[in-house]
């Protein structure tokens, strides 16, 4: 059964057809700071975002940290800590072989020595600027900075925290389910009207979610491939109608890779949209698509603008496509941009 959607979201998203989609910053303003600071993150508020969103990992004592994965070799100056030249190790995440620093391999109170750097700088070299400047957050820190801005602005801006890799860190014996509960409601964040959306590529811990708390949690959905938890069960067949109905029988909101609304051709360039979005109005669930850049990189043919990968092109109107197709979000990396019309 679906649950209903928060009190201030839904006021903000409206119905399916909306003119303007909810804007969630992706990371924070991460096209203009480095991801998951609180620079980002207060940035994206300014620039109007509705929701900031927090990648959540765990620290070796428990912590859930804030970055994009639990390998932190590119997102933080720990490879050039000389103490911790000894934690640099190879796991396999979701079946991948990874070499690197893990956040679970370091206690919180070191992770905070660690101050963060731009992921992407072969892309975005303007926030290389910004290495060094800002230490990892905790999720809490997150919240806070949410609440301080909504009383500030008298607005709510909301959260919506991502939970990585769930399958793998119960396997290392820290199981997020339980912890990420607690810290929901130690922070009063369980209820219907909590400026919440927990999302999550794996199936299970939002099964199991959908009858702790009233929250609205979101399936993340990728163009290929299946859920680390249910490696049988791809997402091609997660999007079908069926599919969609047995989603909506524990999430509001179905989260999809960008092209799986409005897909490319061979060329790289938009075609028709796809029925995703009325299949899964149909069943009950909104639409969040991920995630706009601005980089030509990162856009279909038609909107690129000059030659380089990392020059922008017409990022605002591309977001105009995904909400004349109807979605209720979208997930950018330039909030300001995504709100261009």
């Amino acid at each position: 059964m679906i649950r209903a959607i928060v009190t201030a979201l839904a006021l903000l998203v409206g119905t399916p057809a909306v003119a303007q989609p909810l804007i969630i910053a992706h990371r924070g303003a991460s096209g203009e700071r480095p991801e998951h600071t609180r620079a980002a993150y207060q940035l994206a508020i300014e620039q109007g975002a509705d929701v900031i969103e927090p990648d959540l990992v765990m620290s070796r004592d428990g912590v859930f940290i804030d970055r994009h994965e639990n390998e932190i070799g590119g997102t933080t100056d720990v490879a050039d800590r000389s103490e911790f030249a000894d934690r640099k190790t190879t796991k396999t995440i979701d079946g991948a072989a990874i070499t690197g620093w893990f956040t679970e391999d370091f206690t919180l109170a070191e992770l905070k020595t660690l101050r963060a750097r731009e992921r992407l700088p072969e892309f975005r070299p303007g926030n290389v600027a910004y290495d060094g400047q800002e230490p990892i957050l905790t999720f809490d820190e997150v919240v806070a900075i949410a609440r301080e801005a909504s009383a500030r602005t008298g607005r709510t801006i909301a959260v919506a925290p991502e939970l990585k890799h769930p399958t793998y860190f119960a396997a290392i014996g820290l199981p997020m389910e339980d912890a990420f509960m607690g810290e929901l409601e130690r922070l009063g964040l369980t209820g219907a009207d909590a400026p919440v959306i927990v999302q999550c590529f794996e199936v299970g811990p939002l099964e199991r979610l959908s009858q702790r708390i009233d929250v609205p949690l979101a399936q993340l959905v990728s163009a290929a491939g299946a859920p680390e938890d249910r490696p049988s069960q791809t997402y091609a067949q997660m999007i079908t109608p069926e599919g969609l109905k047995a989603m909506a029988a524990y999430a509001d909101w179905i989260a999809p890779e960008m092209t799986l609304v409005l897909p490319r051709d061979a060329e790289g360039s938009t075609t028709a949209p796809s029925a995703l979005v009325t299949d899964a109005h149909a069943a009950g669930l909104k639409v969040v698509i991920w995630t706009l850049r601005a980089e030509n990189a990162f856009l279909p043919a038609e909107r690129r603008r000059g030659e380089g990968f990392a020059d922008h092109g017409d990022m605002a109107g591309y977001a105009a496509a995904f909400a004349e197709a109807g979605v209720d979000a979208v997930f950018s990396d330039f909030p300001a941009l995504a709100r261009s019309r």
